[in-house]
């Protein structure tokens, strides 16, 4: 049986099974596409419409629709952002809340209720599967973009990226100073849900050689193949922009990263720049890929 098949069969059980079919959602009176997006804007502090579209990967018009109906049943209230007028968000109102907290309970019961047959030891492996499945999934379905550090995607992923230098080095990582300006650098984000799960660019070091900078992927996400997958699109920007050989530096410490060039076909050679955080030093060929 192949992975398609299998994901197709368990589509069909799992959306009869929590109700997926059903005009009204839970018994809630609402259907699960109303419901979802309610749940959503119970989850965040007052979300842009924006958001929201990134978040959920919809239509504007049919968002917009969707908004409507909410607000036409006294649930959510839109405004203008006092701090950007192009912009509109979206909060709950009371009666809102008191529908989202509902929806979350009716939520919890069905989900012990259809795990209740099973023994402990079941319920267990049925956590770690959907974990690992669910992890898969996001995985295979992130949005691979060409972006930059003054970015909105660009600026939380490397925010989240020095945080991480800071607590893993030894001696903390200093990101005082924004990142430089890189003339013919690309940088790319994997966005799921709106938002950056890994992160990472290439700049020239030379006519013929290119530099991996700023890898990132989010903890969660590790694990995913996601880390291989980001770096082989940067290989693929700097081979396509006439490079023939790419390098990188890393820490000691990022042992995931050095694991993952070393998979990734790099090798190890001797310091070539002065960044005073790098410890290894790899570079790989363009010629052969």
């Amino acid at each position: 049986m192949t992975v398609v098949s299998v994901l197709r069969r368990f589509n069909r059980t799992y959306t009869q099974r929590i109700g997926v079919l059903d005009d009204s959602y839970l018994g809630t009176g609402r259907p699960l596409n109303l419901s979802r997006l309610l749940f959503e804007i119970g989850q965040s502090q007052a979300p842009t419409v924006r958001e929201l579209r990134d978040r959920l990967g919809l239509d504007s018009g049919y968002l917009s629709r969707l908004l409507a109906g909410l607000d036409r049943e006294g649930l959510v209230e839109i405004v203008q952002d006092p701090d950007d007028r192009r912009r509109r968000i979206v909060t709950l109102t009371a009666s809102g809340r008191e529908a989202v907290a509902e929806l979350d309970e009716r939520s919890e019961h069905l989900a012990a209720r259809l795990v209740d047959p099973l023994t402990p030891r079941q319920q267990q492996r049925l956590a770690q599967a959907l974990a690992t499945a669910d992890l898969l999934v996001r995985a295979a379905t992130v949005e691979l973009r060409e972006t930059g550090g003054d970015t909105p995607a660009g600026q939380e992923a490397l925010r989240a990226y020095y945080a991480e230098l800071d607590r893993r080095f030894p001696n903390g990582f200093s990101s005082d100073a924004p990142a430089p300006a890189e003339p013919g650098s690309h940088y790319l984000a994997a966005l799921s849900d709106g938002r950056p799960v890994a992160y990472g660019g290439i700049r020239p070091l030379d006519d013929a050689t290119a530099e991996v900078k700023r890898m990132w992927v989010h903890p969660d996400w590790r694990g995913a193949g996601l880390g291989s997958r980001m770096l082989r699109h940067l290989e693929r920007f700097a081979r396509e922009a006439g490079f023939t050989g790419i390098r990188l530096d890393t820490n000691g410490v990022l042992t995931e990263a050095i694991a993952l060039y070393e998979r990734a076909g790099y090798r190890e050679i001797q310091r070539y720049n002065e960044n005073p955080y790098a410890e290894r030093f790899f570079e790989k060929s363009l010629l052969a890929i």
